[in-house]
């Protein structure tokens, strides 16, 4: 008897199946808690990442490097202002502290919208978990690896006949673009299940409207390509394309369990 309780308009539900009630000041309580703990982990994300910002740096700036010695250009970034190196250690070791403490700051978004959730529907943290973080890090390396090489190759050999001058500071807004862009792009599957769970979209409307996703996606690679070269275009739209169709997967295995309950 302890498994069931009165349902409101007759009969009985099983515990299980019965969310937790909040007032609102909880709310505002269990969510300032949830961003304090975020924030600490960032802080020490960011200790740890500036202690060896010289290291992620290094990284950061061996596409256009190596763009740059085939060339046969010379491959020392500048700075324009004397506070500009400093300053761009410490955006790189926030930066860098987000990614490191991102899985801890997605553990804490899902603790924070579990009691919402069914008990059935709670069992999904740790898929949630590895496939946010392992998206996101597998859309980063793509990236790097790469959409950004292929991109830097192609402006450095369109504008050899000229001598670069680029700045720590513009280096680093790009490469934050292309990379976090396309991590956050690979973020796509993850969201269509939220949706699909939650009854918003399903397969067969995202199957019917493909020809209109693949359109919204070239555009969307068209913007956030670098370069104006077709190949770059697609280099950068064919995983998103690919992304899109394991998506309506996604959504299909998850939209008939939300229908049924």
């Amino acid at each position: 008897m302890s498994d069931l309780t009165i349902n409101p308009v007759g009969g009985f539900a099983c515990n299980s199946e019965v969310m937790p009630n909040m007032g609102f000041i909880e709310h505002l309580e269990e969510l300032r808690r949830r961003i304090v703990y975020s924030l600490m982990s960032v802080a020490v994300g960011f200790g740890v990442c500036w202690y060896h910002s010289d290291r992620v740096f290094a990284l950061m700036q061996r596409p256009i490097i190596e763009a740059l010695h085939r060339n046969g250009l010379d491959t020392k970034l500048v700075y324009l202002n004397p506070t500009e190196p400093f300053n761009i250690y410490l955006k790189v070791g926030f930066i860098a502290g987000l990614f490191v403490a991102s899985p801890f700051i997605l553990f804490q978004v899902w603790q924070f919208i579990s009691p919402a959730l069914y008990r059935r529907e709670r069992r999904y943290v740790f898929p949630f978990m590895f496939s946010s973080v392992g998206l996101f890090l597998a859309g980063g390396y793509f990236g790097y690896r790469f959409v950004y090489p292929a991109a830097l190759t192609f402006l450095v050999e369109y504008g050899k006949q000229f001598q670069p001058m680029i700045t720590i500071g513009q280096y680093s807004n790009l490469f934050v673009t292309i990379v976090a862009g396309i991590g956050a792009v690979f973020e796509m599957p993850v969201l269509v299940f939220f949706l699909a769970l939650l009854g918003v979209i399903g397969p067969g409307w995202m199957w019917r409207n493909l020809r209109y996703s693949i359109l919204a996606i070239s555009v969307v690679a068209a913007i956030l390509t670098p370069t104006t070269d077709i190949m770059n275009m697609l280099l950068f739209a064919a995983p998103m394309v690919a992304l899109y169709i394991m998506s309506i997967v996604v959504a299909w295995l998850v939209y008939p369990k939300r229908n049924r309950r």
